[in-house]
């Protein structure tokens, strides 16, 4: 079994397949003093929750924008589990072909995300919207030419700098609203918050299908956790919750000689025990 880490800055989202059937999926707060012994506590016992042997997972693939994180989870995977994790880096496969300036910039996240729609929609351009803590658009050709995106804060981001650098204005729920014209603080700021990020997701589609798309539409998928708030809109072709668990999956695929070599030094250790 495989279980895949998606280290992002306010949550680690999981997941275990069994071949490429997804068993289960799972999230907990991305806690930065978090020692190996916890993440190995925490994911040993919700594994055991949902009725899955920790001792079946035999590799580890770990996508993590949270560098301080890294060195917890993999001391976590070797005593935990046993095994080495691959992690998402430079050198790592992949099958893309990266035209930042530097692709060294671009984040893991974005390249998981990249592999996993490749992966389910094959020979197709398409643009991805994740709405984590940071919302970012990427765009990728049906050449596998990761071509760029943006970057700008994602929702709840929005809504806390809002509280936390203005005198009076409070913490909200993020929901969508009933009206573009909010007539209380809240909703205002409901409001002000979902149909700005509508506008935003138009605006930066359309202007990249012209740029880089206009002899062939991409396909526009939705994912991450604030995905799903604005599927009424209509502007995803597709909402794939899991879409980076699709790609983790992928590169564990592409990179099933490392996973070989980790999987041997399993054995080697199950035996000393």
């Amino acid at each position: 079994m495989i279980l895949c880490l998606d280290v992002g800055n306010t949550q680690i989202f999981s997941g275990v397949y069994k071949g490429d059937e997804l068993l289960v999926q799972f999230r907990r707060t991305s806690q930065i003093r978090s020692s190996s012994d916890e993440l190995g506590v925490f994911y040993r016992g919700v594994l055991r929750e949902n009725n899955i042997d920790p001792d079946n997972i035999n590799t580890v693939v770990i996508c993590c924008v949270v560098p301080d994180l890294l060195y917890s989870l993999r001391a976590c995977c070797q005593k935990y589990f046993g095994v080495e994790p691959l992690v998402l880096k430079p050198g790592v496969k992949t099958g893309l072909r990266i035209l930042y300036r530097d692709p060294h910039d671009v984040g893991a996240d974005l390249i998981a995300d990249a592999v996993g729609a490749i992966k389910l929609f094959p020979n197709r351009n398409f643009i991805i919207a994740d709405f984590g803590t940071a919302t970012t658009l990427c765009a990728v050709t049906r050449k596998r030419e990761f071509l760029g995106g943006n970057i700008l804060p994602g929702v709840r981001l929005a809504m806390d700098a809002l509280e936390s650098k203005t005198a009076q204005l409070p913490s909200v729920e993020i929901v969508p609203p009933k009206a573009g014209l909010g007539r209380t603080t809240v909703e205002s700021i409901q409001s002000g918050l979902y149909w700005s990020n509508v506008g935003m997701v138009k605006e930066l589609v359309s202007r990249i299908t012209e740029e880089v798309f206009s002899d062939s539409p991409p396909i526009v998928i939705g994912t991450g956790g604030f995905a799903q708030l604005f599927s009424r809109e209509k502007l995803f072709d597709h909402v794939i919750q899991d879409l980076i668990l699709v790609g983790l999956r992928e590169i564990v695929r592409l990179n099933s000689d490392f996973c070989a070599d980790d999987r041997e030094i399993l054995t080697q250790k199950k035996s000393m025990r």
